[in-house]
């Protein structure tokens, strides 16, 4: 009878935790489907012989002797589809990624494609496959075998220690809390009932443990199969990784540069358990998993960990942490104000803080944001907190808003209060006349500015009028006070202020705002306006471009609705697309737009500055927030997310109900400009306990990488309604490649101990040019029509003379680097590869199939030359002869965009200074040339288009030249390393391949 094995409905005592339980799995046999070329599926049983020398399948029409692999003939074995049957249109959507593999074989390097039921299955077979194939190049003992693992010995010696009276055996409630200890997270009624099921299965109850049950309950309870499966990839012999292999994973998977043999053994000393491993240098199951688990292996750049962006910008080329009611803990109007909450916001990096200046009982100003007055907080307690917390997370300056709403004696006691207490820290310095830009972060460093009214020059007395802010008198209304000073008419209201308090504002005056032509000829760069989140919607919806122009110079602080009494957040990337730099919010509700802010802010050190992309500081540059599709000038990437597992989830909060069972699914979310916002969830994993796995490839494309968010979500599905269970938030910029654990958070942005998601993550440029269409009607006619980005005619025939010359120059270099990127993608699909790998990975690649034959075809690298040729001797398989030629045409590519690209992007940049001459002169055109109304508006967008598409264009290029550059490096680097390169002596060194072009001013 044939028996199909599906690992979701398995017993936990089959749980795959080492390579024997893979093989015994594939001794027993399983259904899979077989794939032929016609796209065709059979359900076939396969199963591995006794001798474990080959695979075979039933039932077949062919001799039992040929409807058989042999293990030793195998020359790779591939996860989901990497073949072109599994690529076949006719099948894509029959069955997931994960659930394919396929097994290559034989001198003609044949392959036999297969489906399984599931993953797991899928995680079985090739561990096994892959772990037997090496073994039959090393030949040691078979698994399962002769002397104890690593592994087996260092769990034996932790029990020695604890077994205290030396009987050989240990109390369970001991052993429960050993494993605890080895796992943090790990709950405690999961060890005991291991034990008693083990204690069951080998009729050995009672309350100790023996040595030998300890070890299988830990290997059954610790082993995390898909890391298992990761190590047995890496790994060149037995249940471990040497220094070569942890470094090739380092290098090949994680993206690292640089890494050492020396890295690799401190690694291994500081996470490998046994002693014996980290005398050798191993890193065995449980070393590995710590490693993978710790903060050496962040999801999170470590180099934004601490401040790394350019700080030395005008103040309003950033993006800064505002709160807006930063002293409420609770809501709007039934909160209380706590003084507390000034600390937890200045301590999250805050840099701008909103306070509301009432007039005080005791003659002295208060800050109060509740209708009741015995919850207002004293002025000068505020501002002594502000003087101690302002620089404990941040050294870069500190904005203080202030809205007066007292009388003009109360606020000279105010400006008192803030000349007394912050002394040195307050920057009191006027403006400088000359200068069209703010100071810049680093120069403000340690320095308190004040944003608020100023008295006209012409005012001398002690105290004067000054219009009033819309800000704040939600709160008046319902104190009763909504009528003082009400304006005849309409119009601004009008309001006291004293020039005491007045004097104190320097680079941040607040100016009410106009219209964005009065601004663009009358504002000075110390002026700054406070905007509703309605107006400032608006503005974003109806003229994004002008508003994103606006804020190049000036700052603009958008505060929340007054309509928004139970103090939600508005959404900040609304504003953070248009420019606008400073969005207040309540950071005392937690929730997606607080994740989204507090997730933004972690980067550049968590100093509450984040530099602005470059395409919206440029003095001259087009960019629409409301773009639909890719921006010129700006390189598109695409993020391939694999989220694997989840590790110690929580249980929702007030789920009792529902028990102990939580059936989670993963929501991945990208915010940013209106074209990259999506959203993709995993399938649900039902009844897998606190360690669900999901495996589930997801893909996003990012048009503004240097704008976008990942939020992962994780739910509990419930038909009620999903609960929430944790979430995580990350700046895409912060992302690191390769095998990841992402941190969950609660609600509120805490930690949760011990629960993760396991992810991999890889980021591409997007495909360039693609391959032609399915043969047919337009098969005809070639590949499809390359899209060329070109410049837009002004109307004013001096300057489109000038951009005219960069047409042939703008074809020229999308058709150098799409030619490569073509190049790229045929050769990775040869090798088996995605687009998301690197070329080191596919020089491994092909030497793996070299080395795993008897009859090995001869094929070398000649490391000799600086673009090295992959050169055949004697008669190669048909695989092998195509992937030669795709090799021979990326090396080509390469080369002619190495050897063209300086005079193109000398072309690309003579035109663009040769248009920027204009620019200075720009407005005198427009005027000799008659150009007013809509045709001026046109003649303004075209002009900024054609300037950001030729910079966009040149450093696309740039950055083209310097990846091939690096390519060559790698093929040098792998050549050498895995034995296919001859000639090597003259490797050119990294630093002479990666010879950087000029940078392009801004």
């Amino acid at each position: 009878k044939k028996k199909t094995v599906s690992f979701s409905s398995m017993p936990n005592d089959r749980k795959i935790n080492s390579t024997a339980a893979c093989i015994s799995l594939m001794l027993e046999g399983c259904e899979l489907k077989k794939v032929r070329s016609n796209s065709r599926m059979y359900s076939r049983f396969f199963v591995l012989d006794a001798d474990m020398r080959s695979v075979r399948w039933e039932p077949s029409k062919k001799d039992s002797e040929k409807a058989k692999i042999e293990i030793k003939s195998v020359k790779e074995v591939r996860v989901g589809k990497k073949t072109p049957v599994l690529r076949s249109n006719g099948l894509s959507d029959q069955f997931p990624d994960e659930c394919a593999f396929s097994i290559i074989y034989g001198d003609n390097y044949e392959s036999l494609d297969l489906v399984a039921s599931s993953a797991d299955v899928v995680s079985a077979w090739v561990m096994g496959l892959r772990y037997l194939v090496s073994y039959g190049k090393h030949s040691p003992e078979a698994p399962g075998t002769g002397h104890p693992s690593l592994r087996t010995s260092w769990i034996s010696s932790v029990f020695d220690l604890a077994d205290l009276e030396k009987s050989g055996r240990i109390p369970v409630s001991r052993a429960v809390q050993l494993i605890k200890a080895l796992n943090p997270g790990m709950k405690t009624s999961t060890i005991e009932l291991k034990f008693k099921e083990l204690q069951k299965a080998s009729e050995r109850p009672g309350t100790e443990v023996a040595c030998d049950l300890f070890v299988e309950a830990y290997c059954e309870l610790c082993t995390r199969p898909e890391i298992f499966f990761l190590l047995v990839q890496f790994s060149s012999n037995k249940e471990y990784l040497g220094v070569k292999d942890l470094l090739m994973f380092l290098e090949v998977e994680q993206g690292m540069e640089g890494v050492t043999e020396e890295k690799c053994l401190e690694i291994v000393s500081k996470y490998e358990p046994s002693k014996e491993g980290r005398e050798k240098g191993y890193l065995a199951i449980d070393g590995f998993t710590r490693y993978l688990l710790s903060a050496d292996c962040s999801i999170f750049d470590p180099q934004h960990r601490k401040v790394c962006q350019d700080m030395a910008q005008p103040l309003s080329h950033y993006y800064i942490s505002s709160a807006h009611s930063a002293c409420l803990l609770e809501d709007n109007f039934w909160g209380r104000s706590d003084i507390s909450g000034y600390i937890s916001a200045l301590g999250l990096g805050c840099r701008s803080i909103e306070l509301v200046l009432w007039d005080g009982p005791e003659g002295e100003p208060v800050v109060y944001t509740s209708p009741s007055a015995a919850s207002c907080v004293p002025f000068r307690a505020v501002v002594g907190l502000i003087d101690q917390h302002a620089f404990t997370a941040s050294a870069y300056p500190l904005i203080l808003c202030l809205v007066v709403r007292c009388s003009a004696p109360q606020q000279r006691l105010a400006a008192q209060c803030l000349r007394k207490t912050l002394g040195e820290k307050l920057y009191l310095e006027p403006p400088n006349p000359v200068a069209s830009y703010l100071p810049s972060p680093e120069e403000l460093k340690g320095r308190i500015l004040i944003k608020g009214k100023k008295l006209p020059p012409s005012c001398e007395d002690s105290e004067g009028e000054v219009s009033d802010e819309e800000e704040g008198w939600e709160l008046a209304r319902r104190l009763g006070q909504e009528d003082r000073e009400a304006p005849e008419g309409g119009g601004l209201r009008r309001v006291r202020l004293s020039r005491e308090l007045s004097e104190l504002v320097s680079l941040c005056q607040a100016v009410p705002f106009q219209d964005f032509e009065s601004s663009r000829r009358g504002q000075r760069y110390w002026e700054m306006c406070s905007f509703s989140e309605v107006e400032a919607g608006r503005f974003a919806n109806e003229c994004p471009a002008e508003l994103v122009s606006y804020n190049k110079r000036f700052l603009s602080r958008i505060y929340p609705s007054p309509m928004r009494i139970d103090a939600s957040n508005m959404n900040p990337q609304d504003f953070w697309k248009c420019g606008c730099q400073m969005v207040a919010m309540n950071y005392q509700t937690p929730g997606l737009m607080m994740d989204l802010n507090a997730g933004w802010f972690q980067q550049n050190g968590a100093c509450g500055y984040v530099l602005r992309p470059a395409i919206m500081r440029e003095e001259v540059s087009y960019f629409s927030a409301n773009a639909k599709d890719s921006l010129p000038g700006v390189p598109a990437q695409l993020l391939h997310l694999k989220v694997i597992s989840g590790q110690n989830l929580p249980k929702p909060k007030g789920s009792g109900a529902k028990g102990e069972v939580v059936e989670p699914y993963v929501c991945a979310e990208i915010h940013g400009i209106p074209a990259d916002c999506a959203e993709h969830r995993t399938k649900t994993a039902l009844q897998s306990g606190d360690n669900p796995i999901f495996d589930e490839s997801l893909e996003f494309q990012i048009n503004l990488p240097e704008l976008a968010v990942l939020r992962f979500v994780v739910l509990d599905d419930d038909y009620i309604g999903d609960e929430f269970i944790a979430q995580y938030t990350i700046p895409f910029e912060c992302l690191q490649p390769g095998y990841r654990h992402v941190p969950l958070q609660s609600l509120a942005g805490e930690p949760l101990p011990h629960a993760t998601l396991f992810v991999h993550v890889a980021i591409t440029d997007r495909r360039g040019g693609g391959k032609g269409h399915r043969r047919g009607l337009a098969g005809r006619r070639g590949r499809r029509v390359r899209e060329y980005t070109s410049t837009k005619a002004t109307g004013i025939k001096a300057i489109d003379e000038v951009f005219r010359t960069a047409t042939q120059p703008l074809r020229e270099a999308t058709d150098l680097r799409e030619n490569v990127q073509n190049a790229l993608v045929s050769f990775k699909e040869l090798c088996g590869l995605t687009p998301a790998a690197n070329m080191k990975q596919c020089i491994l690649t092909v030497s793996t199939w070299l080395l795993h034959s008897d009859s090995a075809p001869s094929v070398t690298l000649n490391l000799a030359e600086q673009y090295p040729p992959m050169e055949a001797q004697g008669p190669i398989p048909d695989l092998l002869r195509k992937v030669l030629t795709a090799y021979e045409t990326m090396i080509q590519t390469s080369r002619t965009l190495i050897e063209s690209a300086d005079t193109v992007y000398g072309k690309l940049i003579q035109a663009q200074q040769a248009g920027m001459d204009f620019h200075k002169e720009l407005h005198r055109i427009e005027t000799k040339e008659g150009l007013r109304g809509r045709k001026l508006q046109k003649a303004l967008e075209s002009f900024a288009w054609n300037i950001t598409v030729l910079k966009g264009q040149a450093d696309l290029l740039k950055h083209a030249k310097a990846e091939a550059l690096d390519n060559l490096w790698q093929i040098h680097n792998a050549g050498q390393s895995c034995g296919i390169g001859r000639n090597g002596s003259a490797s050119p060194e990294p630093s002479r391949l990666r010879a950087p072009l000029e940078p392009i001013p801004e």
